[in-house]
């Protein structure tokens, strides 16, 4: 026997179908088919939700549920995807949930979002909420990803719940049944020092992310083209920070110490160009000479590149933008096409400093 919101459903879309409504676009209200079959309004939304979910009405935010024109083409249902970020305001995310929404909009979705600040607790609370929503898929940029995760276990729950998750900026081999969205972190590193290495650098220093995978990575590229060009690498010519000495890296703080691994150096991979953006500003300040005396390069090609007293030699993404391959990528495997992990590639912007 057919659900109660089933047979409501049945006998909307007859009426529907034979013409009952006339020339009328905007069906009854809610409240009114409630009191026409006796039932609750949930049960009544169910039974439009059908009818939506079969392209014969579509539900329209302020103004009800209107017949569609069956001679267009349908949208597609509408979806919920929570977009897990370590930040939303900051840096170069504003850019990547701005690709997201537009995909998420030609998709007829809408976007949950979530910021964890780079923080375990944080992204544990946030998944334990994610638990027990209704959603359709998660994209999300995991927290601290150079350290074991421990809410593993949480995602392993979402995952046994059926639910598409994919990964920004890092992945889980622990994880089965999950996509990646990766940087090509590695040859950007590798990139970098050899463009240095071309333009006459014999000593190249580097200032990485130790908590994030991202800085392992880059690091890797930077040591293997040191390797690869016969290149000096000492301990002290690399400036390892984290997460919670961000903040006081750039307000100032052990300014000293990063700058004392440029010593007999020439030039400077940055991990990003937050990072490379103070450099260039108290490099300015001591009346360093840019690039003749210091080159600085740096990853992400972002307004911070911009904004420093030299505009800044970066990596960019250029057409690939990591938020709008995620989604898109999120979009072809809720569809069931055939997906694999993704890399996007970097291109090199050569500004002022190098």
């Amino acid at each position: 026997m057919a659900a109660k919101y089933q047979e409501i459903a049945e006998l909307i879309r007859g009426r529907i179908l034979s013409g009952y409504f006339g020339d009328r676009s905007l069906l009854p209200t809610e409240q009114e088919f409630c009191q026409e079959f006796q039932v609750s309004r949930q049960t009544v939304r169910q039974a439009l939700s059908v009818l939506v979910n079969q392209g014969l009405i579509e539900k329209r935010q302020g103004s009800g549920s209107h017949i569609r024109d069956l001679s267009q083409p349908a949208l597609p249902p509408q979806r919920s995807i929570a977009v897990v970020t370590t930040y939303i305001g900051d840096y170069i995310f504003p850019s990547i949930l701005r690709e997201i929404e537009t995909v998420l909009a030609a998709n007829n979705s809408a976007p949950v979002l979530f910021a964890t600040q780079n923080q375990v607790a944080n992204e544990r609370r946030i998944l334990q909420r994610l638990i027990t929503q209704p959603l359709d898929g998660v994209l999300v940029e995991g927290t601290k990803t150079a350290l074991p995760n421990p809410n593993l276990d949480l995602y392993r729950k979402l995952i046994a719940k059926g639910m598409p998750i994919l990964f920004m900026h890092c992945n889980y081999p622990e994880l089965t049944g999950t996509l990646s969205v990766l940087d090509d972190n590695y040859g950007g590193g590798h990139q970098l020092v050899e463009y240095l290495y071309r333009k006459g650098h014999r000593r190249i220093a580097g200032i990485f992310k130790n908590d994030d995978i991202q800085g392992h990575q880059r690091y890797a590229g930077y040591a293997a083209a040191l390797r690869e060009y016969d290149l000096p690498m000492e301990d002290g010519q690399i400036f390892w920070y984290g997460t919670e000495f961000k903040e006081k890296l750039l307000s100032g703080g052990s300014t000293e110490e990063l700058e004392a691994v440029l010593t007999d150096c020439t030039a400077v991979v940055c991990y990003n160009d937050e990072i490379a953006n103070r450099l260039v500003t108290q490099l300015a300040k001591r009346g360093v000479k840019m690039p003749e005396e210091m080159a600085v390069v740096s990853f992400d090609n972002s307004q911070y590149s911009e904004m420093a007293p030299l505009r800044i030699t970066s990596l960019s993404h250029g057409q690939y933008n990591v938020g709008r391959m995620s989604a898109e990528l999120l979009f072809r495997w809720m569809e069931g096409q055939s997906c694999q992990p993704l890399v996007s590639p970097w291109v090199l912007v050569e500004k002022e400093t190098s």
